[in-house]
């Protein structure tokens, strides 16, 4: 039995080392040297986000982008108290969503097409702080580069506690995968507080049709439709001026259930290297914990453990700080205890959104 979790752990180790190479092999871009051309419109889905919209709205009033040239749309689902638009210099509209499916993200976007006067998209999200070269970095890249879909950054704005910098630990290691599986040419994950498309792409791909009673899945599953389809069309911005900084979550119980809800369309990935380096992924992790439970029951020796841990940590701090490096050039805190931790809360994760239900936004899913 330990030669067989050997087996998966060296395997999980080889596809994060594919992973790492991937990373190495796309090119940081921060070029913005033309002058802007491109108009976008800015799509934010939001529920109950009285706090935290004027901010986001603050950051988009310091763009370093002509104001005629991009507009935002809220898209309030359903919100217990209406959400007034300050004064500003930009053109923002606040709609309500249409629900039409079982996934408010979708319906949202889908009702804000209905009004879009540009061809160029942008989704983010209401927690989110944006970079004053955001919209001029990515209107650069498209003037220079023939692209119909730009995946981007995303990092947290992280306090001192564990669990801030534990979560942004596993989003380095998530956005390392990212960007390393766009690196070797297979890229099946994104983040829909930084995706931008055009809205002819959008219809050229049926929109989320096939996927839209799924409750999430916005981004990864409109991803992986244009990869199959129109590869080359499909990029990452790697850039310092194209992250998005949103919050962490303050609780356990909410960031469980918020990766139970991104596990939970893994099932459903059109991508069949995303599904396989999703069980390979999950594989690892209970490989690991299974040598760890052989060892307190006295089945095996500690060396072991060691060995294994060793193997496992070597590999996944490689990607975290070339990731963390990338996102947030910060110094990584509480990696020992992290990655002691991770593989309970990965398995936990894995196994839960496979049966169990989980709560988002005040609703149950």
């Amino acid at each position: 039995m330990i030669f067989v979790l050997y087996f998966v752990i060296i395997l999980y180790c080889v596809a994060i080392a594919f992973l790492i190479y991937g990373f190495t092999k796309v090119n940081a871009i921060d070029y913005i040297g033309l002058t802007p051309k491109t108009k976008f419109s800015i799509i934010v889905p939001f529920r109950n986000e009285a706090e935290n919209l004027p901010i986001l709205l603050e950051s988009l009033s310091k763009l370093n982008y002509p104001m005629e040239l991009f507009e935002v749309i809220l898209v309030d689902d359903f919100s217990e108290v209406a959400f007034k638009i300050p004064s500003l210099k930009f053109k923002v509209s606040v709609i309500n969503k249409v629900r039409v499916t079982n996934s408010p993200k979708k319906d949202a976007i889908v009702t804000a097409m209905q009004i879009v006067t540009t061809d160029w998209i942008i989704t983010t999200d209401a927690d989110c702080t944006i970079n004053t070269n955001w919209l001029l970095t990515l209107d650069n890249y498209i003037q220079l580069h023939d692209v119909t879909m730009i995946a981007g950054a995303v990092t947290y704005d992280c306090g001192n506690s564990f669990l801030h910098h534990f979560q942004q630990l596993d989003l380095s290691s998530l956005q390392g995968a990212t960007i390393g599986s766009f690196g070797i040419n297979k890229g099946f994950m994104c983040n829909g507080a930084n995706f931008a498309y055009t809205k002819s792409f959008f219809k050229k791909l049926n929109g989320f049709e096939g996927n839209d009673g799924i409750a999430s899945g916005d981004d990864v599953f409109l991803l992986q439709k244009a990869t199959a389809q129109f590869p080359k069309k499909v990029h990452y911005l790697k850039s310092q001026n194209t992250i998005i900084t949103t919050k962490p979550l303050n609780d356990w119980k909410s960031l469980f259930y918020q990766r139970v809800r991104w596990a939970s369309k893994t099932s459903s990935y059109q991508s069949s290297f995303g599904k396989g380096l999703g069980l390979l992924v999950f594989a690892g992790n209970l490989s690991w914990l299974f040598v760890l439970g052989f060892w307190v029951f006295g089945l095996t020796a500690f060396q072991n453990v060691f060995l294994l841990f060793t193997l496992k940590f070597s590999v996944d701090i490689v990607l975290i700080y070339k990731a963390n490096e990338f996102l947030t050039k910060t110094k990584i805190q509480y990696l020992i205890l992290s990655s002691l931790l991770y593989p309970f809360f990965c398995v936990s994760v894995a196994l839960y959104s496979l049966f169990g239900k989980y709560e988002w936004k005040g609703r149950k899913f």
